[in-house]
This record gives C-alpha cells, sequence and structure tokens, in this order.
C-alpha cells in the first residue's frame, strides 16, 4: 500500500495534529462521550480496556494499557495510552482527569514524561 506523503512508513498512515490528537484522548478520557453525545459505546469503550489474548497490556484498537503499572510506573494502574509511529502518544489518565499528547519523543522517555507531569500536579 502507498504511504501518504508524511504518513507512517506501514502502510496508508494518518495524518494528525497533537490538536486532534488530544481530542481522541478527550473522547476516550469520557468514555466515547462528546458535548453530551455518546459517539463511541461504553461498550466498546470497555471492550478496548480489556487485555487481549496477545498480551496482558494491550487492549484492541491501539489501547495500551498499564496493568500492573508495567508501562508507565508513576501514572495508575487504571491509566491508558495509544500509541502510533514515532512514539507519538495520548495518554489518557481518568484518575487525574488528564490527556497528554507527546509527539516524536523516545519511546523510552514516554514513562518519564509522564512521571514529570503527574509531579507538577497540585495536591
Amino acid at each position: 500500500m502507498q504511504s501518504v506523503s508524511g504518513g507512517s512508513h506501514w502502510g496508508g498512515g494518518m495524518m494528525i495534529n497533537a490538536f486532534d490528537q488530544a481530542r481522541f484522548g478527550y473522547l476516550t478520557l469520557h468514555k466515547g462521550e462528546w458535548n453530551g453525545e455518546q459517539l463511541l459505546s461504553r461498550e466498546w469503550i470497555s471492550k478496548s480496556r480489556t487485555p487481549g489474548p496477545a498480551h496482558e497490556r494491550y487492549g484492541f484498537m491501539n489501547y495500551f494499557l498499564n496493568t500492573g503499572q508495567q508501562e508507565i510506573p508513576a501514572a495508575p494502574e487504571s491509566a491508558f495510552f495509544h500509541l502510533g509511529a514515532g512514539a507519538n502518544m495520548v495518554y489518557v489518565d481518568e484518575d487525574n482527569d488528564l490527556v497528554i499528547v507527546s509527539r516524536w519523543i523516545k519511546n523510552a522517555s514516554k514513562a518519564e514524561l509522564v512521571k514529570l507531569v503527574l509531579e507538577s500536579l497540585p495536591d
């Protein structure tokens, strides 16, 4: 499959800016609800956050889970993130009512980034 200009190298790719990534994170933070309207079913969101047979830290449709706080130790176990090519991450944390968008960071740095942001939140 031909890749779009500036897109991912693994197929069609997707071009999206950080603001739209944050909107997606906000949508999943609120379990598929946007401005009082249920755009994605709560059942779909729940299934997406359920570990699949391939790995305990991976749901479906690009949900990465923080099972056992293994991926992001400083984050609550309930936190999850969407991760794309280039370690573009949309971190979603219901416990802290927080969405973080990071783009083109090293994959190994994502846990430290979240830790720093969580430490900066007021008590």
